[in-house]
């Protein structure tokens, strides 16, 4: 009887020939061009990571260039790409890399999984494919591969589910070529063994994947239990002065958009007319509610309702500042910005 080649035998044969070598942080491989590239591939498809990666590390090519930059023009990097804490988290962790370790990102799991940002997955790619060690990953493609090959029932966000799964990952990483063997299985589940439509006459796992022997590959992973998302609403005040000057204020570094520049915020109960009584302003012309806006995050849905107002700014008592300030729209449009807020601003000046 033919033995059947090991997981990690296999799936190196199909890197070897189907397997992505030319993304861009597989170019001039560092630990700091994996740590970024990994950071921003957290819940996020290549396709949209590749710009977002190239103009990070034009503006960003050192871990000293992004711990001395200020956390604005990182956030400004970043916008658009989501999870905003993730850049904030890089920001810290780099200074704590200069402070640290000299620059120099360090190699153990237990140090890297220290510094903000990293967890145990984050941390195994970068000692693999930054420093040429040994570690285990299991990021959303490794779960969804290793879920269905071993048909470990349950949603991986339980504790007993995800201790199954990186057991059978320590199995499966091989102590040579485990680079290779790390950027392979995560393009198995990035081009194969996908969520949706997954190609499993392709795939070199299919001759003993228990999933696909038994026919039930849509039902694993196990779904995460299903909870009504809760909405909130908000109001979203778009002061613009006779210059076509537009008002923006700093959010809190805490919470969500945290250190993002977005409008000045009203809850539904607060009153407008107040609100532009305690910042001296006047309107100049009717206040005119806009279209609702909708942007989900991974907790909840809020609905923003922005209200355009023209101001006369005689008597502002709004000056400049860290917090807030009057910006261009050409000014605004290079501050870190939610998504939603861009969107607004765009639209703003006719």
């Amino acid at each position: 009887m033919t033995q059947i080649p090991t997981f990690s035998d296999r799936l190196l044969d199909w890197f070897d020939e189907h397997g992505r070598k030319t993304l861009p942080w597989q170019e001039g491989k560092t630990p700091y061009r994996v740590w970024v590239s990994e950071i921003m591939l957290q819940q996020t498809q290549v396709s949209t990571v590749i710009p977002y990666y190239t103009r990070f590390m034009t503006e960003f090519p050192t871990v000293s260039d992004l711990a001395k930059a200020p956390l604005d023009q990182v956030l400004s990097l970043w916008t658009g790409l989501g999870y905003y804490a993730r850049a904030r988290n890089m920001h810290k962790a780099a200074q704590m890399v200069m402070d640290t370790y000299s620059g120099k990102f360090p190699s153990a799991l237990e140090a890297l999984e220290a510094l903000p940002g990293i967890g145990r997955s984050t941390a195994g790619a970068i000692v693999t494919l930054g420093h040429e060690g040994w570690a285990p990953i299991l990021d959303g493609n490794v779960k969804r591969v290793l879920a269905r090959y071993h048909a470990i029932e349950g949603w991986p966000g339980k504790s007993d589910v995800v201790t199954q799964l990186w057991a059978v990952s320590e199995d499966h990483t091989p102590k040579e070529r485990t680079a290779d063997y790390t950027q392979g299985i995560m393009d198995l589940g990035a081009t194969l063994c996908t969520q949706k439509n997954p190609r499993c006459v392709d795939c070199p796992m299919n001759i003993d994947c228990q999933a696909h022997i038994q026919d039930r590959v849509s039902d694993f992973p196990g779904k995460k239990p299903k909870k009504a998302m809760p909405q909130r609403s908000t109001q979203f005040v778009q002061c613009v002065d006779a210059h076509g000057l537009i008002l923006l204020e700093k959010r809190a570094p805490a919470g969500i958009w945290g250190g993002l520049w977005s409008f000045p915020e009203l809850s539904e109960d607060e009153s407008l007319a107040q609100w532009l009584a305690t910042h001296g302003l006047t309107l100049r012309d009717d206040a005119q509610t806009q279209p609702r806006h909708s942007h989900t995050f991974s907790h909840f849905k809020l609905e923003i309702t922005p209200i355009r107002c023209p101001v006369d700014v005689t008597n502002s008592r709004i000056a400049d500042g860290q917090q807030c300030g009057w910006f261009t729209l050409r000014n605004a449009l290079s501050l870190g910005l939610p998504a939603p807020v861009l969107k607004m601003l765009n639209s703003l000046i006719d």
